[in-house]
């Protein structure tokens, strides 16, 4: 069904014929062909944006093609009007003018507009054009601007992202953290750890994890009746949680702590529990991220007081995906945190002790396989 406002295109059975002609002609211009195929189209009901996607063309073309033919008739739109047979030619210089614009922000230049649209950098273009000396833009339409920039690849509509690598110190960093594991990796193959005092631990913050009511009861999956889990689509949340964890990288046992907040207070309470987990005498390191609660006055002033007790290998900036524990997040979000719901946060403080328990009871010991042949400890 058609959407456009448009009015319909009557055809004589001349006139059709003469189109269906023309389409499928191997000698006629090929400016008719396309027109005698646009108008096909819209004559079977095809909206404007279809039909110039079917024949690989742009919709103010298809638009000015059939204004054409309502206006003067089917056959007289095959043909250019008088007048309108040449038109001005772009020079390259030109086109590159209106890139340079293109690769401006629009807000630089005056607009509210964060990206360009089409129809405001047309409108600016035609405004600005006479005083840069391009009167051949004056009337530049989108089909001619998008055929610019599009053999120039250039799309100021869209936005991509990227992720600007600020630690000058990445690779070192990253060395760093990867001979820590390869370390691991060779003491725990040996049988037995007998003598070993020391452990290593991949520590990290998971913050944001929500607590989310049902509203009307949920139906559990019935035999003829219901094959999946039913939810009503309304829920109400009840605020979030953040789960402070550290893992063994030698037992693959999960050290939890479940707060409100991820603060210097909270991290120097894990720390708390970290040191009573371990014998007095031993080593804990722990790989983390440069969060600011690691390296807070609080935190440093907590640390002096178990002097020798731990050590911190940071990651570099950006490179979360280096900390192992990021592994056990994405299991437990896999897991028994997959479509929670509860009727209080203390109920999803108690479900996330309960699966993180589950887990250790059968734990698994992670294991860091990337760039790791590369490295030689020394």
């Amino acid at each position: 069904m058609r959407t456009t406002q448009k009015p319909k295109l009557i055809l004589s059975s001349t006139e059709l014929n003469k189109l269906k002609t023309i389409s499928r002609s191997q000698t006629a211009a090929h400016r008719e062909v396309m027109r005698a195929k646009i108008l096909l189209k819209y004559v079977e009901g095809l909206p404007l944006t279809s039909i110039a996607r079917d024949l690989n063309t742009n919709r103010p073309l298809v638009d000015r093609c059939i204004n054409k033919a309502i206006a003067y008739g089917a056959l007289t739109a095959l043909k250019d009007l008088p007048g309108r047979g040449v038109k001005p030619v772009i020079t390259d210089d030109a086109k590159s003018w209106v890139l340079s614009i293109a690769c401006q922000s629009p807000r630089e230049l005056g607009y509210a507009h964060e990206t360009w649209t089409y129809s405001l950098l047309k409108q600016h273009i035609r405004a600005h054009c006479h005083k840069a000396g391009y009167e051949m833009l004056s009337k530049i339409d989108k089909g001619v601007l998008n055929k610019i920039l599009s053999q120039a690849n250039i799309k100021p509509h869209k936005v991509s992202y990227y992720l600007e690598k600020r630690d000058p110190d990445f690779e070192v960093k990253m060395a760093h953290v990867l001979q820590v594991y390869k370390e691991i990796a060779l003491i725990n193959e040996i049988p037995q750890d007998e003598g070993r005092k020391a452990t290593t631990l991949s520590y990290d913050e998971k913050p944001g994890i929500q607590a989310i009511k049902n509203i009307a009861p949920q139906l559990q999956p019935t035999v003829g009746k219901y094959p999946t889990l039913q939810r009503d689509h309304e829920y109400k949340r009840l605020g979030t949680v953040s789960l402070l964890a550290g893992i063994d990288l030698h037992t693959g046992k999960v050290i939890p702590l479940v707060r409100d907040r991820h603060r210097s207070r909270e991290f120097i309470e894990f720390l708390t529990e970290v040191d009573k987990q371990y014998p007095g005498d031993w080593k804990i390191r722990m790989v983390l991220d440069n969060h600011s609660s690691h390296v807070s006055k609080e935190t440093k002033a907590w640390l002096l007081n178990k002097p020798g007790r731990f050590e911190f290998v940071f990651t570099p900036k950006h490179g979360s995906w280096l900390n192992m524990i990021e592994m056990f997040f994405s299991k437990m979000a896999r897991s028994f945190l997959r479509h929670i719901r509860v009727d209080s946060k203390k109920e999803l403080i108690e479900r996330i002790y309960q699966g993180i328990s589950a887990i250790n009871e059968e734990p698994v010991v992670f294991k860091w396989k990337y760039k790791m042949d590369d490295l030689i400890i020394i």
